[in-house]
């Protein structure tokens, strides 16, 4: 098991010597209960859900000394104890750049173990090598675009209170979606772009106030998984929903893009690694 850190202690905003020697101890793991808390969340999650980490710049010495290349999927389950701060995971990942294994093989069998313990918790990890590179496709999320509403915007926090429901009309079943969410780091403040999904069951809930409280987290300051959790119980205090899935698709910094999925109904469809145009 490791231990988490605080935010403000991890290799963000900081100068970093990149090592080109593969180093674990490079991943900086960050305890999720304590934005949890924020939430009122303890006990059992009203949720679960899972991580996608996608890493387009991962690569390694063959025995010989030949670059290799790949691109690492990363899935983490929503209850592991820990998320792992995005630049430490960066750091970790170029530590391979000048490390000689014996295969794909080798490297699978470090990354699993490593960042298992990194998010204490197990991790399920593909690497996809160049001959299948083509097998990626591009998709945009499916859903109602909420984007096309003509609003007038005036608050940048994230407002609760803009979320409501026609709890006197009769339940429906919808997806919506908008490609307006940006967030910012945690620690440096630097932009993070988005796109949601919001798939859900029961009263209606406001279109123009579900956006207006999506365009509210435009200047504030958290890690994509914990904006995600933050939309969902939001949406699941106000709006009370029977169902309720959010999954969130950004951008990447670094060569990693990191996508939230957080769900209460065991028939909601794991969401597909499929890459938006932005990413």
């Amino acid at each position: 098991m490791t231990m988490p850190n605080t935010p403000d202690a991890s290799p963000l905003g900081k100068p970093a010597a990149y090592q080109a020697q593969y180093n674990p101890s490079l991943l900086f793991p960050i305890a999720r209960q304590d934005k949890r808390n924020e939430l009122g969340l303890s006990g059992t999650l009203p949720f679960f859900g899972i991580d996608i980490w996608n890493a387009y710049e991962v690569s390694w010495l063959n025995l010989r000394g030949k670059p290799q290349i790949g691109i690492a999927t990363v899935t983490v389950p929503a209850d592991s104890r820990n998320i792992v701060e995005s630049k430490s995971f960066k750091l970790y990942l170029n530590s391979f750049n000048q490390t000689r294994l014996a295969g794909p093989d080798a490297l699978l069998e470090l990354l699993r173990a490593d960042l298992s313990s990194g998010f204490d918790a197990p991790v399920q990890v593909t690497l996809t090598l160049p001959d299948a590179f083509s097998k990626f496709k591009m998709e945009e999320l499916d859903g109602l675009l909420l984007d096309r509403l003509d609003i007038e915007v005036t608050e940048y926090a994230p407002d609760p209170s803009l979320l409501k429901a026609d709890h006197d009309a009769a339940p429906v079943e919808e997806v919506l979606v908008s490609h307006l969410l940006k967030s910012n780091c945690l620690v440096t403040g630097q932009p993070d772009w988005g796109s949601v999904q919001i798939r859900y069951a029961g009263s209606a809930i406001d279109q123009e106030g579900l956006l207006r409280y999506l365009i509210g987290f435009r200047e504030h300051n958290e890690f994509h998984e914990q904006c995600v959790e933050r939309i969902f119980m939001d949406l699941l205090r106000q709006c009370k929903p029977q169902k309720l899935s959010v999954y969130a698709r950004y951008t990447r910094r670094g060569g990693l893009d990191i996508n939230p999925w957080r769900s209460n109904f065991t028939t909601g469809r794991r969401p597909p690694n499929l890459r938006n145009a932005r990413q």
